[in-house]
């Protein structure tokens, strides 16, 4: 059987648990081969396959990420090595740096502050971006951390990074101009797919009977952390309107922004937008 056969043969297994089988199927080929999927697809897909190809798929047929069976997964424009016990990045999260950008385009920050780094996607990708700024991870996971720093050094971007153990932006000191969070937002009775809640921390992802548990905690953190030149702390949410309204301390002093409308009602923040993902931006009066 060519590369190529088995590939097809592969997609087709995997239709039935990912809703890219083919792709998938191309990463663990190539994971096998020890080369990148770019080597793989240029190389006529002639050659041999993978002696661990099939044991490789089965893994991915029992709903495993393939983040974690590669040990890898791309985010902007670099590659994170992933590992058990922290959260796969998601290109949805991409959208963060992008609204940080757009908000940052004329005045780059000097200081920026990832609460629940995990993997260090949001830090180094924005770090990347700025060359000139330092940053610091928070994560109360140890796994996380070690996995952030050991990205960070790959990106050789660990001089200018510092992770540490802690819980969201309890016992911080300093003043940051660009705060990125991308903290859980899941209601407990939410069912999973297989593959996240049988292979993703569900501390990243769970947050109470309404999913706002972990957002009351930053809504009291982040307004002390914030510097003069930083106008919003950046968060991804689930649904809009929320189930209750959010804490006063944050309604008072930020405004929520979807779309580039401000919400109706400044006591909820309830930005009208489709209940999906969507960047919204919090931006002081």
């Amino acid at each position: 059987m060519t590369l190529r056969d088995a590939l097809s043969a592969a997609a087709a297994q995997l239709a039935g648990v990912s809703a890219t089988p083919r792709l998938d199927a191309e990463l663990l080929a190539a994971f096998g081969l020890g080369i990148s999927r770019d080597q793989l697809l240029l190389s006529g897909l002639e050659g041999s396959v993978p002696p661990d190809f099939a044991a490789l798929v089965g893994r991915r047929l029992a709903h495993e990420p393939v983040a974690y069976i590669i040990g890898e997964r791309d985010f902007w424009t670099l590659s994170l090595k992933i590992g058990a016990g922290v959260l796969v990045p998601r290109p949805d999260s991409e959208t963060l740096i992008e609204a940080a950008i757009k908000f940052f385009h004329d005045r780059p920050p000097a200081s920026i502050l990832d609460l629940g780094t995990g993997s260090g996607a949001l830090l180094l990708a924005a770090l990347s971006h700025w060359p000139e700024a330092k940053g610091v991870g928070v994560d109360r996971s140890s796994a996380a951390l070690t996995i952030a720093q050991i990205n960070a050094d790959a990106c050789r971007l660990g001089n200018r990074t510092t992770f540490q153990s802690g819980d969201w932006g309890e016992g911080l000191d300093g003043l940051f101009d660009l705060i990125l969070c991308n903290p859980p937002y899941i209601k407990d009775d939410v069912q999973l797919p297989r593959e996240v809640a049988d292979y993703e921390p569900l501390d990243a992802l769970y947050a109470g009977p309404d999913g706002l548990n972990d957002y009351r905690r930053l809504a009291l953190d982040i307004p002390r952390l914030l510097s003069a030149l930083a106008a919003q702390p950046v968060f991804r949410v689930w649904r809009t309107p929320p189930p209750a309204p959010l804490p006063k301390a944050l309604c008072d002093r930020s405004r929520a922004i979807a779309r580039g409308r401000r919400p109706r009602s400044r006591s909820g923040c309830r930005p009208a937008v489709p209940s999906c993902w969507k960047s919204c931006r919090a931006r002081r009066p």
